[in-house]
């Protein structure tokens, strides 16, 4: 476990898109891996149903005893549901297939979309002294990832570097400001960081150009190439970072981290 004599909140971001495929599950693994090497201890909260984020950190279905459905929806305490992983200062919350059923069993809950935010307000979350939390959203704007927008701080959006790209993103802005209006005033864009860019590729060059033309400062300056090591990575149960640390994926999101941790 991190060092637990420190007493500050930590960062929450959530890492959500509505569109499947857009690279943000390994962007939340490979971002916490590059987080943790730079020093930062992090928690991974998995809320996808599909538990990729879970997978791809080592953690096979038979080691989710206890899952974010039990923190969520029986009120299991927050360090029974924490796993270590083979990363030091990267811990995982882990989902398992029960989330899919979320949705259905919160609609009579009348505290049901600030269930998240209320597990992680307990003193021995302060205690582990991390110093970012991130939460790997389900590819959809459903309770779990309305719960991730009032319990967050900050809001990470992977876009892929493809036609149509940018459409959907408005429903998505949508979302937050009535999440912002509604439940979380503080909650604001963290940025949006392009995925999958292939710089031979002309759609991606000018997919990044309209990004920046449109949404400004909010693009990071680092881009995450498509890379065969960061597809091979998952598939071994580990982050590119240590699947091969030396590969433009891994350089790729120790940049980004390091860009992530300036913005702090």
């Amino acid at each position: 476990m991190p060092d637990t004599s420190q007493t500050k909140s930590p960062k929450v971001i959530a890492i959500t898109n509505q569109k499947g495929g857009v690279g943000k599950t390994t962007t939340t693994i490979n971002l916490g891996a590059a987080l943790a090497e730079q020093g930062k201890s992090v928690l991974l909260l998995d809320l996808d149903p599909q538990g990729n984020a879970s997978t791809g950190l080592g953690v096979g279905a038979e080691k989710r005893d206890l899952s974010t459905y039990d923190l969520l929806l029986d009120e299991a305490p927050l360090l029974d549901v924490l796993q270590e992983t083979d990363l030091s200062n990267l811990l995982i919350a882990p989902a398992t297939t029960d989330l899919s059923s979320a949705d259905i069993e919160l609609v009579s809950n009348e505290k049901r979309s600030h269930l998240l935010k209320d597990a992680l307000q307990v003193p021995e979350l302060l205690a582990l002294g991390l110093d970012y939390i991130l939460i790997d959203c389900p590819p959809s704007l459903n309770l779990l990832t309305v719960n991730a927008l009032v319990a967050a701080d900050s809001v990470l959006i992977p876009l892929q570097s493809e036609f149509f790209a940018l459409e959907g993103l408005s429903q998505l802005m949508l979302t937050v400001r009535e999440v912002r209006q509604a439940a979380n005033a503080d909650l604001r864009i963290e940025g949006v960081v392009l995925t999958m860019y292939d710089a031979r590729n002309n759609l991606s060059r000018q997919v990044e150009a309209d990004a920046r033309d449109n949404l400004g400062a909010l693009v990071f300056e680092t881009v995450i190439p498509r890379n065969v090591r960061v597809s091979e990575a998952p598939s071994f149960a580990m982050p590119v970072l240590m699947y091969d640390p030396n590969s433009k994926g891994s350089q790729a999101y120790r940049d980004l981290a390091r860009e992530l941790s300036k913005k702090a």
